[in-house]
């Protein structure tokens, strides 16, 4: 497994889920019950339409040239098709600013990915581009819009929309070890009686060109592996938990980490180093 070496180059904080990357802008949107968590409109389709289209002409292609994306096990979406084509939770490791990207790549001739996104994302001077390229903002501290959020979050899966969570909740680029994992993807999942499908990011070493000329630190390969399904015999209460723990040893292995350096569920959990 390659490792890139960052040179301490990035200012990974001491809380696994912690932001580093700032977002400068405020535009003062207000995430309440009354946001469309899930847009519909006629007019933010027609704008979407063309986003997608240049994703397809210009950006995916930019993404095979500056990130060298190579995406191995779509067999797993097409031996699965038939549970996956009424929705799945995704879930993958946060290791770059266009690892989003790389996931729509991979999966938009399935279906096109939505994506929870950080509220400040979808606040900030590209919060117009998250949107249209599926970004849901979480609110924070109102139930009432937390709970017009799941009205939307459960429609967007009951029709057969693929929802991307970055369960780590924030991104360390080029970080090799896959850091704990909220249980948010997880508890979605089995509210909606979704399955979540694992994907991970790994690191291949530049050629001399890229290294040299580019500076560039790494190429990535995104694994898909095979989905997951609660476990119904268990109580209520337990099948998150389980369900998290089995989505993240799922990812250490796509990643090819055997054995983690991190526990499997988030719990106020500090970096280590190893």
């Amino acid at each position: 497994m390659f490792v890139p070496n960052t040179n301490n180059k990035f200012p990974y904080p001491e809380d696994t889920c912690g932001h580093y990357a700032e977002v400068k802008m405020d535009r003062g949107i207000v995430f309440d019950k009354d946001y469309p968590y899930v847009d519909y409109s006629k007019k933010f389709a027609f704008k979407r339409f063309w986003v997608r289209f240049l994703l397809r002409l210009i950006v995916f292609p930019m993404a095979k040239v500056r990130m060298g994306i190579r995406i191995k096990g779509k067999a797993n979406i097409k031996a699965n098709k038939e549970l996956l084509k009424k929705g799945a939770v995704t879930v993958c490791n946060h290791v770059h600013y266009w690892d989003y990207i790389c996931i729509m790549k991979a999966l938009h001739n399935f279906k096109w990915p939505y994506l929870l996104s950080w509220d400040k994302n979808v606040n900030g001077d590209s919060g117009p581009l998250v949107r249209f390229v599926g970004g849901i903002p979480i609110p924070l501290n109102d139930n009432e819009a937390t709970i017009a959020f799941t009205k939307s979050i459960k429609k967007l899966l009951d029709d057969g929309n693929f929802l991307q969570i970055y369960s780590e909740g924030s991104m360390w680029e080029y970080y090799a070890p896959i850091r704990p994992f909220k249980r948010g993807a997880a508890s979605i999942a089995i509210k909606n009686d979704k399955p979540i499908l694992p994907m991970a990011f790994t690191y291949r070493k530049p050629g001399w060109i890229r290294r040299k000329i580019f500076h560039q630190m790494a190429l990535f390969t995104l694994h898909i592996g095979k989905p997951l399904l609660a476990n119904k015999e268990l109580e209520k209460s337990a099948q998150v938990d389980d369900l998290t723990i089995r989505a993240h040893e799922s990812v250490c292995v796509l990643a090819d980490q055997e054995k983690s350096l991190y526990p499997a569920i988030y719990n106020n959990s500090k970096r280590i180093d190893d």
